[in-house]
């Protein structure tokens, strides 16, 4: 296959077909992180939030099975080659959460959104790409640099990693106690009578772990297999957007990544589940106050995405496969920021009494 298919090309196919089972996830599936938070926080409901933790325990025991099976180095991995900063993950997380509940989405679901029809999330994306290069490359990278410098941990340090610190205490497997930790994860989240009442619900939370796995799975074989120099990555939709916003502007300049085709992905499936379910539709933004909030939370998101190493996917999930020690602070710091946005937003627009 790779004498035949660039491996440019190939990683961005494999991003695509993850990026597509997301897409598909959030609209028929309604896999959404802040919507999640709401009906937790106001709806009464921990259904869709008990969706991320299986989602979650999917994509952890299948990732740790990959590793058990000698398909993938977790250690070489973004999230667990990177010594961990607690303050960039607490500090970052809020950012990101605060400015989540400012726009409305976060860069997943801006995508998905979009795939509908909803011209509201195309400023989102633009805005959040824009501001993720400006603090990761542009003028504000010595800032970011300088306050929140990330560096490889150090020669002979365990990863920063769950998974790979128990293993110093306990002496088993690093991936038995991945793959142990996954099914744990999964186990308590199941655990209601709500899967049993609408098991898509657990289908579509599976898919979205199954769909960080394929990410890992693909990016690590043709890394294995191929010349290119190419990175071991899954989803993650905060400095994806900005590169895939740049290859879209000079294509012919750089060779495609599995970066853009997991955004285009996330695209392609949002769609096609908005016209099955019936639900696309054109929509734009008809309250200024209403653009201006989003554009500032997009911005916020962009950054604090940087600073805590990713996003709700990035963290939330992806990290999380790999039991980064920064996946379960930055995922509480999220909700904690989108908390704090929502009460502001609620209280805001609540009439005086």
């Amino acid at each position: 296959m790779l004498d035949t298919i660039p491996e440019p090309l190939l990683v961005a196919l494999v991003g695509l077909f993850g990026g597509t089972l997301l897409g598909l996830a959030a609209r028929l599936g309604r896999f959404c992180t802040l919507g999640a938070i709401e009906d937790a926080l106001h709806g009464g409901s921990h259904t869709r939030l008990r969706m991320w933790g299986i989602a979650i325990g999917t994509a952890v025991f299948g990732s740790f099975a990959l590793m058990q099976a000698g398909l993938l180095d977790g250690p070489e991995t973004y999230y667990l080659s990177i010594a961990w900063q607690p303050l960039a993950s607490v500090a970052g997380g809020l950012m990101f959460g605060y400015g989540m509940a400012l726009a409305g989405n976060c860069g997943y679901g801006a995508i998905a959104r979009l795939g509908g029809g909803d011209l509201r999330s195309f400023v989102i994306v633009l805005v959040m790409g824009v501001s993720t290069y400006v603090v990761l490359n542009g003028p504000l990278a010595p800032l970011r640099d300088f306050v929140f410098p990330q560096s490889p941990i150090a020669p002979g340090d365990a990863p920063p990693g769950l998974a790979h610190h128990a293993a110093l205490f306990i002496g088993l497997p690093v991936t038995w106690i991945g793959m142990g930790m996954g099914l744990v994860i999964f186990a308590s989240s199941a655990a209601t009578r709500a899967f049993a009442e609408e098991p898509s619900a657990l289908f579509w939370a599976m898919l979205v772990g199954v769909a960080i796995v394929s990410g890992w799975a693909g990016t690590a074989w043709v890394a294995s297999t191929g010349f290119d120099a190419l990175p071991v990555v899954s989803h993650s939709f905060a400095a994806p957007l900005g590169e895939s916003i740049l290859w879209w502007m000079i294509g012919s300049a750089q060779p495609i990544s599995f970066a853009v085709g997991s955004v285009a992905g996330v695209w392609l499936g949002a769609f096609a589940g908005s016209l099955i379910k019936g639900h696309f539709r054109w929509e734009a933004c008809e309250d200024p106050r209403e653009l201006r909030r989003q554009i500032f939370g997009a911005a916020l998101m962009g950054a604090g995405a940087v600073i805590a190493m990713g996003c709700t996917i990035g963290q939330g999930v992806s990290a999380f496969s790999m039991l980064a020690f920064s996946a379960p602070v930055t995922f509480a710091a999220i909700f904690t920021g989108a908390m704090i946005g929502l009460r502001q937003l609620i209280v805001g627009f609540s009439p005086a009494e």
